[in-house]
């Protein structure tokens, strides 16, 4: 561990001083007028964020998107004025009036920095230790780009090198997915990652010795990073020229990722405000402010003070983004000229298209035959992945249950990694046992861009991922979730390990579409649909949720209608053997369909005609438009069952009052599968029964 940076070549001035100074009275000013959020850390952290923003950072404030840019995160979201007014003075289109309404309706400052929402945020973040992690998946996307474009360039001389940048607080740190994520990207030797901690001692419960005393740089040294730790100046305040030489010497470090611990006084200057919890989460109030304001030299009766000189000198971020984008573009150019093939595969994944002719690729699997939806799915993904490059992704430990190996002879790993198929721009990523970190990793690799990520674990282990899930959907992020072991059917693990809740629970997700196919081409034609929903034609995009079987289950004719959510799988027919109207509807997913399609025969034998409707995704069968969903589901038809093993939470809008619903209430057990659906009541005999009731209320 390196205690303190011993060199720096830093252009400090008065100007700069002035505007870090403003910055602080800014979050001041922002927190007061709207009376709520969080300004001591924003007033600390100003050098630090002015310092990345200003002097170390490669960022174009005229062009967001720009390629190859650095990536700045900002995990401590609670901060988010941090973020904003750095984007202000560096010109990347905040003004003045946006910190004005900061947290109000309609502006561009919400409370929690929001990706899409404002320019120049990465992520959306809040959730705290979700940015670290994100800035992982970053980091990681960085280098399988890298292996995409220009794997023989040498360290540090690709147009597609840069750094990602992330700042973060004791209560990121605390929480587990850091930790997690932290490992792996030690693991991963992620040299282009660089973590700014903000060891102010603060929580919203006092003094973090409330509840740490682990020697956090020492557990970082533990994960592999590299590691140091700037002093604070004599009056307390944070360094520049420290945290500056800190981050070059950072950045210089390739191959480790870095960890730099800052000690910051929240609030700073605040003469009463300062190192005090309340400082973190409630506006100081006037007096306070207008305490500081004397303190640093600016008019106690000003709000919102930012001088014409102070402006003018951080705007010249504008000339300095400019100048590094020319001297990048030239790079650029001439790798386009020497790799006219890959320049061309850039094009097409910049442009957010597909290769011509990856949809026939796609297997079609054959009638009459069982497989479990899980099997089908990885002859999916190992079909795709000669012809779809950018396609990428693994799972949490569990590859071989989830079938998530798209290239057995290729592993996402480091140089000096002993395993054989180590390769530090390969195919498979290998999460660990981390499902939390995986998946806001995941969105950090789609934030990144450029490759397409999916990943996988149990379906029951969803709940270790749900607030990354939930962030997938509240950023409309192209990530695809494998979640195998789909209900009581993965039989004698028990309980513990059958997801009963979750299918209901995630559907409970705005923006999340859930996909549980029924067999194996309703399987390749949601992976199909997924990936047309990626692409910038679409529209916008949405994350999606595999469910996938364990256990074989029986292989129907392929029907295109399945990437619509919801369709008729089989037809009611008449006492002649043709199709008419039916008399009862059963609607199914996943492994239930096939047991649909059993009582359907019974029913028909009895002379009830019966038509089957396989429902993988209830979210995409929504989209569709009433007369597509009146013709699957007739309102005329009053008599219907929905099945499916799990709780039957989202089937009652489908089934009506005089429905009926074959579900699971309860927690599953251990024992065989085929004895668990029997004695749960997954029957073809109960399903047709439940039909008969159905019948009977629709004819009251």
């Amino acid at each position: 561990m390196s205690n303190k940076p011993t060199t720096t070549d830093l252009q400090w001035t008065d100007l700069d001083q002035r505007a870090v100074d403003t910055a602080r009275v800014l979050a001041a000013d922002a927190v007061q007028k709207v009376g709520n959020g969080h300004p001591g850390t924003a007033m600390s952290l100003a050098p630090a964020a002015y310092t990345l923003f200003q002097k170390v950072m490669r960022h174009d404030p005229a062009d967001a998107e720009w390629t190859g840019r650095d990536r700045f995160v900002l995990s401590a979201g609670h901060s988010s004025l941090t973020l904003y007014i750095q984007l202000y003075l560096a010109g990347y289109g905040l003004e003045l009036d946006d910190l004005k309404a900061f947290r109000t309706w309609g502006s561009k400052t919400p409370g929690h920095p929001e990706y899409g929402h404002t320019t120049g945020v990465e992520t959306t973040t809040g959730p705290l230790g979700q940015g670290v992690a994100n800035a992982v998946g970053m980091a990681m996307a960085a280098r399988y780009e890298r292996g995409l474009f220009d794997p023989e360039a040498a360290p540090g001389t690709s147009p597609f090198d840069h750094t990602v940048w992330v700042i973060a607080g004791d209560g990121c740190l605390q929480e587990g997915i850091s930790a997690e994520a932290s490992s792996l990207a030690g693991h991963q030797k992620l040299g282009n990652l660089v973590l700014l901690w903000d060891d102010n001692h603060i929580s919203i419960e006092g003094d973090t010795e409330t509840a740490v005393s682990e020697d956090t740089l020492k557990r970082y040294e533990a994960y592999g990073w590299h590691v140091q730790r700037v002093e604070q100046l004599p009056n307390g305040d944070l360094d520049p020229a420290g945290l500056y030489a800190a981050l070059q010497a950072a950045k210089a470090e390739t191959g480790r990722p870095s960890f730099i611990a800052a000690r910051s006084i929240i609030a700073w200057p605040a003469p009463n405000a300062q190192n005090t919890e309340a400082a973190h989460g409630s506006a100081l109030g006037d007096d306070e402010i207008a305490a500081t304001k004397r303190v640093l030299g600016f008019d106690p009766e000003q709000t919102f003070e930012v001088s014409d000189a102070v402006i003018g000198h951080t705007r010249e971020a504008l000339d300095r983004g400019r100048e590094a984008r020319a001297e990048w573009d030239k790079s650029f150019a001439a790798w386009r000229t020497a790799n006219p093939e890959r320049a061309a595969d850039f094009d097409r994944i910049a442009a957010g298209e597909l290769p011509a002719g990856w949809e026939e690729k796609l297997p079609v699997f054959e009638a009459g035959k069982s497989l479990a939806t899980r099997a089908a799915s990885g002859k999916v993904l190992q079909a795709l992945g000669d012809v779809v490059p950018e396609l990428w992704g693994g799972s949490a430990d569990l590859a071989g249950s989830n079938n998530t190996t798209i290239d057995k002879t290729s592993s996402f790993l480091p140089v000096g990694n002993p395993l054989p198929e180590a390769d530090p721009y390969g195919r498979t990523i290998h999460f660990g046992i981390r499902e939390h970190a995986m998946a806001a990793a995941m969105n950090g690799i789609a934030l990144h861009g450029n490759t397409r990520i999916y990943g996988g674990t149990f379906l029951v282990f969803s709940d270790y991922m749900r607030n990354a899930v939930r962030l997938s959907a509240l950023m409309h992020l192209p990530v695809t979730y494998v979640w195998t072991h789909d209900s009581i059917g993965l039989g004698e693990d028990g309980p513990t390990h059958q997801p009963v809740e979750h299918l209901a629970a995630l559907r409970a997700i705005p923006g999340l579409n859930v996909v549980r196919p029924a067999d194996a081409n309703e399987t390749a034609i949601a992976w199909r649909e997924i990936l047309r929903r990626y692409t910038k034609e679409f529209g916008v995009g949405a994350p999606h949720g595999l469910a996938l079987t364990r256990q074989g289950v029986p292989t129907y004719e392929a029907n295109e209608d399945a990437a619509k959510g919801g369709y008729v799988l089989f037809e009611a027919e008449g006492s002649s053997g043709q199709n008419t109207e039916p008399q009862v509807l059963l609607i199914a997913t996943g492994s239930e369909v096939h047991v649909a399609v059993e009582a359907r025969e019974q029913l028909q034998a009895a002379g009830v005609p019966t038509r089957v409707v396989s429902m993988p995704s209830v979210e995409w069968f929504e989209e569709q438009d009433q007369g597509y969903k009146e013709s699957v589901l007739p309102p005329s038809v009053k008599a219907r069952v929905a099945v499916e093993a799990g709780i039957g939470l989202t089937w009652y809008r489908y089934v009506g009052d005089a429905g009926r619903i074959v579900s699971l209430e309860h927690f599953g057990a251990s024992a065989d599968a085929k004895v668990l659906f029997r004695e749960f009541g997954f029957t073809a005999e109960n399903v047709a029964a439940a039909a008969r009731e159905s019948l009977e209320a629709a004819a009251r």
